[in-house]
């Protein structure tokens, strides 16, 4: 067993700095940049907020697990819903198939070092299920709660692997990730389905404990380029960004071709083929 997995196995994730380069990363920001522009916020104004246990998913967030789809902070809206910053800052993330509909975002995850990584740490056939570009906006860029991605991302067997990309540099000041090492074996917290008769999300709380109880919790601060795999049950949390700096970042989530996705899943990948890396 390599010492990458057989730290993965035992904190739960694993982190290598400076995987890729400034330039590397650099040309991911200037494809999302385009998809911002091109976005029409008068059309759609879906807010993405972790806050209120995932009741505001609607149809325009269940039908981004095939395209390239743009959710707003909530601090970008007032009570009736305008617009109270620029649109180039309003965005929270794009989710949540770049990675088939973005050339940009494709030749990066098929690029090798991604497809690499994933099987090192134990995906025999990796493929990609879902993509997002997380903007962490100065000011506004809100906070993402403690939680599992098993919990949104139901596979048998459990086996789900998130690699976030570090597209700026992540510190403590504009909302770096934090992991609780060894944590992913603490069984799962929450489960999040989608009944697709009356497309309703519900989450279901499974273990009452607080995530802060007993936490040992750490800061993922690393420079541009960086990479943080982590297990599908590691907790994993990000604060408010009240900085004058965005903290931009790629995530991938993968499974092994052999792994099974549970109907229940809210991302349903319905007509594009499987995406190997």
């Amino acid at each position: 067993m390599s010492d990458l997995r057989s730290r993965f196995d035992a904190d739960g994730f694993v982190v290598l700095e400076r995987l890729f380069s400034p330039d590397e990363v650099g040309a991911l920001r200037v494809a999302a940049n385009a998809i911002v522009d091109e976005f029409d916020i008068d059309q759609h104004r879906s807010v993405f907020r972790t806050d209120d246990r995932d009741a505001g998913r609607d149809d325009y967030f269940l039908q981004s697990s095939e395209g390239a789809y743009c959710f707003l902070e909530a601090d970008a809206l007032d009570s009736a819903g305008n617009l109270v910053c620029d649109k180039a800052v309003a965005i929270n993330k794009i989710g949540h198939a770049l990675h088939d509909t973005v050339p940009a975002f494709g030749a990066f995850c098929r690029e090798g070092r991604i497809g690499r990584l994933l099987r090192e740490i134990g995906l025999h056939t990796p493929l990609v299920q879902q993509t997002m570009y997380i903007f962490k906006q100065p000011g506004i860029g809100g906070e993402v709660r403690w939680h599992q991605d098993a919990s949104y991302l139901i596979s048998q067997p459990g086996g789900v692997v998130g690699v976030w990309v570090a597209l700026e540099d992540a510190t403590l000041d504009n909302g770096c990730l934090w992991m609780q090492p060894g944590r992913h074996r603490d069984g799962l917290r929450e489960l999040y389905t989608v009944d697709w008769g009356s497309r309703s999300g519900q989450l279901e709380t499974l273990d009452e404990r607080s995530w802060d109880e007993d936490s040992n919790a750490v800061a993922i601060d690393v420079p541009v380029g960086s990479v943080v795999a982590f297990h599908d049950h590691m907790p994993h949390f990000s604060s408010h960004n009240h900085s004058d700096r965005s903290r931009h970042a790629f995530t991938v989530h993968a499974i092994d071709a052999q792994t099974s996705w549970d109907s229940r899943n809210w991302l349903q990948r319905r007509t594009l083929p499987p995406f190997a890396v």
